[in-house]
């Protein structure tokens, strides 16, 4: 966001070391390893995959692609209203560096060159081409993220693509990053099954989740992508809480969600104060942002929702050493109700969360300042009803400045959601900054973007 004058809180701090973007958009899901219990059955005589071996990489897309085909035919029928046609076209595995090209005497998907699923895993709808409506993929290519990042990874991917295959049946939203984000959403749905151990073939444990959300954050468009490019995919909180809407809610909610009133916060820059910054704040104007757009946003809400009027607490700085009213001096954000203050530790969580991204402070700020606002409501602080709540306040707080209600001299840039993703995945688990925490990174961040999707009702607030 940015103020007026010259402060600016905006868009991504660090760069991207490399986006991967797979053409056909597959879900590569980036994270520590974290190995799977085997299947419970190979599916190994129920799905052809050309060009497939034993290896890892081809027993997980194969076990994969196999649950994906139960779990669409099942779904598919209620859903949508049809039957589901299965694939006609097949799938592909390609090795390029030592496939035979005469295993694939037409090609692979689309017909293409076995070559050009380099690096690479896509869906092809295209007609009259060979091979249509099939999934093709680099297993060597896969293989080198699984062995780096984890061995769910192909089914990801598979999943992504067959949201496309889903879409090629029943039509597709009229935009890129729609089809796109709505395939994360057909993917989410299919993992939440998979994680309640429906599947027959794969499997995923729930802290590997949290590795899931991280993943996406290489497979957003660059900072200051348009909405109307015409291979836009989504900011990082786009493409994030569409793969959530799917967990939480199912295909239905891929079905009905992705009309033209779907909020994308992926925007160009505009200003050219952010073209030559990035979009980062200095520093030293954060907290001006801050001080400026936290009382206006929750006055607004006390006057409007609750008729009250809201006192502001205080924001302070301090130096590794908590103040003398918090619980424990190690404490890196503080509420403090006696004091009315909300205080954070600059040198040990600022320095570090402007690192992620201006705005990623401004969020981390957010949480106490909301167990503040519960606090005036006579609501409880120091439970985890009450972080849940704040988490959720947090995201209502991040829409209103998205929305430009944050006061006007304070406006939104591309990106600073995204460090608000990418702050609670950081930091969630830091019992220094969220003590006694039960919630996963993947829960923080389901509250934080209920918030900003659905407002205060959300918030356990009696809004």
């Amino acid at each position: 966001m940015t103020l007026s004058r010259s402060a600016r809180v905006t868009g991504a701090a660090t760069a991207l070391a490399g986006v991967l973007c797979l053409s056909g958009c597959a879900v590569v899901v980036i994270g520590e390893p974290s190995p799977l219990s085997p299947p419970a059955r190979d599916a190994g005589g129920e799905v052809t995959v050309v060009g497939a071996g034993d290896d890892e990489v081809d027993v997980v897309a194969r076990n994969a692609l196999a649950d994906l085909e139960q779990f669409w035919a099942q779904r598919f029928p209620d859903v949508f209203g049809q039957e589901f046609t299965p694939l006609q076209g097949g799938y592909f595995s390609v090795d390029p560096d030592r496939s035979d090209p005469r295993d694939y005497p037409e090609g692979v998907g689309c017909g293409a060159d076995p070559l050009e699923a380099e690096n690479n895993a896509f869906y092809c709808r295209s007609s009259p081409a060979p091979h249509t409506d099939s999934i093709t993929y680099d297993r060597a290519f896969l293989g080198e993220l699984a062995a780096e990042y984890g061995r769910f990874i192909p089914a990801l991917v598979m999943a992504h693509e067959f949201g496309h295959a889903v879409q090629a049946r029943v039509g597709e939203p009229p935009s890129s990053i729609a089809t796109e984000t709505q395939a994360d959403c057909l993917a989410g749905a299919w993992t939440a099954w998979v994680a309640e151990g429906e599947a027959e073939h794969s499997r995923l444990r729930a802290p590997e989740l949290d590795e899931l959300l991280r993943g996406y954050f290489l497979l957003r468009d660059p900072v200051g992508t348009s909405t109307a490019e015409e291979s836009a995919h989504g900011s990082y909180f786009d493409r994030v809480s569409a793969f959530q809407d799917g967990f939480d809610g199912g295909s239905e909610i891929c079905r009905d969600g992705f009309g033209p009133d779907r909020v994308f916060t992926q925007g160009e820059f505009t200003r050219d104060a952010d073209l030559a910054t990035g979009g980062n704040a200095p520093y030293v104007d954060l907290l001006d942002i801050v001080e400026l757009s936290l009382p206006t946003v929750w006055e607004q809400g006390f006057g409007e929702v609750f008729g009250e009027d809201f006192i502001a607490p205080d924001i302070r700085p301090f130096d590794r050493e908590a103040p003398d009213c918090a619980p424990d001096p190690d404490r890196e954000l503080v509420y403090c109700s006696d004091e009315q203050l909300v205080a954070f530790d600059e040198t040990d969580l600022a320095v570090g969360a402007y690192d992620v991204g201006d705005f990623a402070l401004a969020t981390g700020i957010a949480i106490p300042y909301s167990l503040a606002a519960r606090d005036q409501l006579g609501l409880s602080t120091d439970d985890e009803k009450a972080l849940r709540s704040a988490l959720c306040l947090t995201g209502w707080y991040a829409a209103k400045v998205y929305r430009g209600e944050a006061g006007k001299d304070v406006l939104i840039s591309p990106g600073d959601i995204d460090e608000s993703v990418q702050f609670l995945l950081t930091y969630g688990h830091d019992p220094d900054v969220l003590p006694d925490v039960s919630l996963s990174g993947f829960q923080q961040v389901d509250l934080f973007r209920n918030g900003f999707l659905r407002g205060l009702p959300a918030c356990d607030v009696g809004a």
